[in-house]
């Protein structure tokens, strides 16, 4: 089984990173954000605190993200393998998939993407959205060739709630309390971690460095 956990702070580019390595290893990429996001526009947690949670930047509740990932690691098409983008990001998270690991005998790889605080707040007030595909796109290192306008199927992009200055600066802070102890608590159990400078290089240099030292390791 290959099972990997990408490991950064919001910005960093896991999203990017695990859709190259899903396509590399051909199991599935498991984003706790996007399925949090598909839920809420599906009108799935209307009305719930998850949308209000969500909005402000905060972290959504241990218990409900546990089962969300339990729930979806449980699906066929994750029995070969799977990568984990945004989970686990609390200690209780953590010891969560610690434990669902142990007792299927799983062995994971922890992916640290690390990149500077100033470059993540220009790099997500600079994202864009597409609504119906998702690609996602920046007005300054990856524009659209029509400004406003999705490559794919020429839909209006969009800017995420979440990608605003005052939320980017919430979550970064949520990250620094919540999530770097996430960190210490892979490597202090013994846990494989590889660590990939990922501030200036562009995706495609930062995906042969993490494959090279997968390699290595």
């Amino acid at each position: 089984m290959k099972a990997i956990v990408l490991f950064g702070s919001p910005g960093s580019g896991k999203g990017t990173q695990a859709k190259l390595l899903a396509q590399r290893l051909r199991v599935p990429h498991i984003s706790t954000g996007d399925m949090l996001r598909d839920r809420v526009r599906s009108g799935f947690e209307a009305g719930t605190v998850v949308v209000a949670t969500m909005r402000s930047g905060a972290l959504v509740s241990d218990s409900v993200v546990n089962e969300m990932v339990k729930e979806r690691l449980s699906e066929p098409d994750a029995a070969r393998g799977f990568i984990l983008d945004g989970y686990p990001r609390t200690l209780d998270q953590a010891g969560t998939l610690a434990a669902y690991f142990a007792g299927r005998g799983i062995r994971e790889v922890v992916i640290h993407l690390a990149v500077d605080y100033n470059v993540i707040i220009a790099r997500l007030t600079g994202r864009r959205q597409c609504p119906r595909c998702g690609t996602l796109y920046n007005v300054s290192s990856h524009p659209p060739r029509v400004e406003g306008v999705c490559d794919l199927d020429g839909e209006a992009l969009i800017v995420r709630d979440d990608d605003s200055e005052a939320v980017i600066r919430g979550r970064l802070d949520a990250y620094d309390r919540q999530t770097r102890p996430v960190l210490e608590y892979f490597r202090a159990s013994g846990h494989r971690v590889i660590e990939v400078d990922a501030s200036d290089d562009p995706p495609e240099t930062v995906y042969r460095r993490i494959c090279q030292m997968m390699e290595s390791a």
